[in-house]
């Protein structure tokens, strides 16, 4: 179920991506980047416009893991985590095309819904 209360406020310049993704660096890592087919392991919290809170790794303690660039994420995730290095903190703004787009998610993810996720790249294998 949602909670509501909506993302930390974070400082940082908005940067806007050619594809309509945006991020803000929360914390710079000094890790290694990942490259496509790698798998990554994240930290992650998201949120709907509205502030509700609709998922979260770190409430459940457990980073997800996948292979980047292999579309087993929501494009806005593999574009994003892919201009990460391990360590880095970051908020992205995901707009519907590169998150669940007309169709939504049965999971709950209303359709084109721009979602808010606090991102941290906890490794790279």
């Amino acid at each position: 179920m949602a909670e509501v209360g909506g993302p930390p406020p974070v400082s940082g310049d908005t940067v806007t991506t050619e594809s309509g993704l945006q991020y803000i660096v929360v914390a710079s890592g000094d890790g290694a980047a990942p490259e496509q087919g790698q798998v990554v392991s994240v930290h992650y919290t998201g949120w709907f416009t509205d502030g509700r809170k609709f998922d979260s790794s770190v409430d459940r303690g457990e980073p997800i893991r996948f292979p980047l660039g292999t579309g087993r994420v929501i494009p806005g995730w593999d574009e994003g985590v892919a201009l990460m290095k391990v360590g880095d903190k970051r908020r992205f703004i995901i707009p519907p095309a590169l998150a669940y787009g007309e169709r939504g998610h049965p999971a709950g993810i209303p359709p084109n819904s721009t979602l808010t996720f606090d991102v941290e790249l906890v490794d790279v294998e």
